[in-house]
């Protein structure tokens, strides 16, 4: 009950500008308590107290909205003249709240790799760890979570500094074969760095998104392989073609989600090689592609019973008959249509 109340009052706190000012106030009253969440900076200073107070912490969810960019006035972390957490504030929580299970620090540019290594070496029982948009994390970083024994979900979207040598870090660190969910979305890598995968036996969602420099390459030999995948995203990705799709169709058996949005290169051949899959149900290819026709949105859904959702561009919609529309409803399969 008071964790609950403490909840309550940390979400209004945290959207309040003088939040950080109000930490030293209230926090004594609720030692106990497991989660810490705000969405707004908080001045690095204060992440020993909050450490030292509520020892207990496991839940660490300094993540900012996913709407607009972070606040920063400069580089090094800085908002109204006050520096957010960087590397000694992550240091000081995870030397003192030992049993983090999850730590989610999404658009804080003030962390970089000596505070991901501390984390590391203090936070063992880690299973969440968001980095997105950390662009001060690099390969160093990458080679100190390598040794995260339980991490299952890992977030490196948007982590630029990071090259195919971090992959391979991961691929060699103790989580290769405990990982779960990795996000490497808008990164700089490229299919040298994605064959590391490979020794990630038990990935179930893996995330691309303009990963402009991965090609077919890369997807039919790795990715491709991964018979526990259930959701993948490859949104944006302007070198994977037909060739690729007809990959996943064959080898990822299991998979339920695939994003292709925005792939140019992706014909109607390609989304039909699923037209004998036996675990799809939910197909996103938001590109604006009058080639698609009716009688191939009628061979994937009779093919593939186990569809349920397809995404696709408005513009597409004038192609389908509207008795081609009515019979895949009857499937029991939802047609949306978005921008």
């Amino acid at each position: 009950m008071i964790e609950n109340r403490f909840r309550k009052f940390a979400k209004i706190g945290s959207e309040l500008k003088d939040f950080t000012d109000l930490i030293p106030n209230f926090l004594p009253r609720f030692p106990n308590i497991l989660n810490f969440q705000s969405s707004v900076p908080i001045r690095d200073s204060l992440f020993e107290f909050i450490a030292s107070t509520c020892p207990r912490i496991q839940v660490l969810n300094l993540n900012y909205k996913e709407t607009g960019d972070h606040p920063y006035e400069n580089d090094y972390g800085e908002v109204d003249g006050m520096k957010d957490i960087d590397d000694l504030g992550i240091s000081a929580i995870a030397r003192g709240c030992r049993d983090l299970r999850e730590v989610l620090l999404r658009r804080r540019i003030g962390i970089w790799d000596r505070g991901v290594a501390s984390l590391v070496k203090f936070a063992g029982n880690l299973r969440n760890l968001d980095l997105g948009f950390c662009t001060g994390v690099s390969d160093d970083g990458l080679e100190s979570i390598g040794g995260l024994k339980y991490l299952e979900v890992l977030n490196l979207q948007g982590c630029w500094r990071i090259t195919d040598k971090g992959l391979g870090f991961l691929a060699k660190g103790s989580l290769c074969k405990k990982l779960r969910i990795l996000n490497l979305a808008n990164m700089e890598i490229t299919d040298c760095g994605l064959i590391y995968l490979k020794e990630m036996s038990c990935l179930k969602e893996l995330n691309l998104a303009e990963c402009h420099m991965v090609t077919d390459i890369s997807i039919e030999m790795v990715v491709a392989t991964f018979s526990t995948l259930k959701k993948l995203i490859l949104s944006w990705m302007f070198d994977v073609s037909d060739v690729a799709v007809s990959a996943l169709a064959r080898g990822c058996k299991n998979l339920e989600v695939l994003d292709l949005s925005g792939c140019g290169t992706v014909s109607a051949t390609g989304i039909c090689a699923f037209s004998s899959h036996g675990s799809l149900k939910e197909l996103v290819w938001t590109k604006w592609n009058f080639a698609i026709t009716g009688h191939d949105l009628e061979h994937l859904v009779f093919g593939c019973s186990t569809l349920e959702r397809i995404v696709l561009h408005k513009n597409v919609r004038v192609r389908i008959p509207m008795e081609v529309q009515e019979r895949i409803l009857m499937r029991n399969c939802v047609l949306e249509w978005v921008d």
